[in-house]
């Protein structure tokens, strides 16, 4: 058995998403990790617009929903993934995952993240656009103050900027073909106006233990596979002001030879993604299926 897990980030988050988590018995300890980090009616929480937006509910949330809904997954598979990556704050459930640290550790890093990263750009109106259909080149060119938080193929990108940058290159690029659209994120996340988050996110690694990964990990501000701790350690404050090589991250775990990839989380982001850089190898998302065990059972017949 030969496949890769992808933990999904934020912005794809609902008030439906993994209905059957609350049901799994090997949810309960990821979800009780939540509910301490103040996520106790997180499915409340996510039909209010304004607090599923909010950094300090959505990352935490996705890190704990994440690990829940492979802790039940986990427990269909007779063997661990082969290669894991996660996506933005889904890096913490990927490191989780691989054994670098607990659950419990991955959502409590996952309310530091959140903290740093709001002081950050406290008082300013900030967030994401995703442009398709225009090379990063041509959309930094265009649009100049704008900066690439997430790349994701030859035409595909997320872009971070303060709100009047975003609408003002939305309108511009919207009317020269690309096709934009706001993503559901409060921050400049992944560009220079993270410098000050990744600086203290740092800081609080820095004598955290990280235990060498049961499998590799695709790291977002290389792109590349790693299993060293304290290379782990920089990956992970870095990405927060760095751009995330998303793209190169999926043709790392290409490199792995995998039969399959699993997104795990809110969504089928990552997994379209996937189907169009590499659809040789087939992906899909968690959330595809009724329960964890009809995705473990396509995982095994792939």
């Amino acid at each position: 058995m030969s496949y890769a897990v992808l933990f999904s980030g934020q912005g794809t988050q609902h008030p439906g998403m993994l209905p059957w988590l609350e049901a799994e018995p090997a949810c309960q300890s990821a979800l009780a990790a939540l509910q301490s980090a103040g996520g106790a009616d997180w499915r409340g929480a996510l039909a209010d617009d304004s607090q599923r937006s909010s950094n300090a509910f959505a990352q935490p949330l996705i890190v704990g929903t994440g690990l829940a809904a492979w802790s039940a997954l986990a427990a269909h598979l007779t063997e661990g993934p082969t290669a894991v990556a996660g996506y933005s704050v889904g890096e913490l459930s990927a490191y989780a995952c691989a054994g670098v640290f607990s659950h419990e550790v991955a959502i409590t890093l996952a309310r530091q993240r959140a903290a740093c990263m709001d002081a950050a750009v406290q008082g300013l109106e900030t967030g994401l656009l995703s442009v398709s259909g225009w090379p990063m080149e041509a959309v930094l060119q265009t649009c100049p103050g704008l900066d690439c938080a997430i790349h994701i193929g030859a035409d595909q990108g997320i872009y971070a900027g303060t709100t009047a940058l975003l609408d003002a290159s939305a309108t511009t690029l919207t009317g020269q073909g690309a096709l934009c659209k706001r993503l559901d994120v409060r921050v400049a996340s992944h560009s220079h106006w993270m410098a000050r988050a990744a600086e203290q996110f740092a800081g609080q690694l820095r004598d955290l233990p990280f235990a060498r990964p049961s499998a590799p990990l695709a790291c977002n501000a290389t792109g590349t596979t790693g299993r060293q701790p304290d290379a782990l350690r920089q990956a992970l404050s870095d990405q927060i002001a760095r751009t995330v090589r998303w793209a190169a991250c999926m043709e790392s775990i290409a490199e792995q030879g995998v039969a399959c990839v699993i997104e795990v989380g809110a969504g089928t982001a990552l997994s379209k993604m996937w189907n169009q850089q590499h659809p040789t190898i087939p992906a899909r998302s968690i959330e595809e299926f009724r329960d964890a065990a009809g995705a473990a059972r396509w995982i095994a017949r792939m």
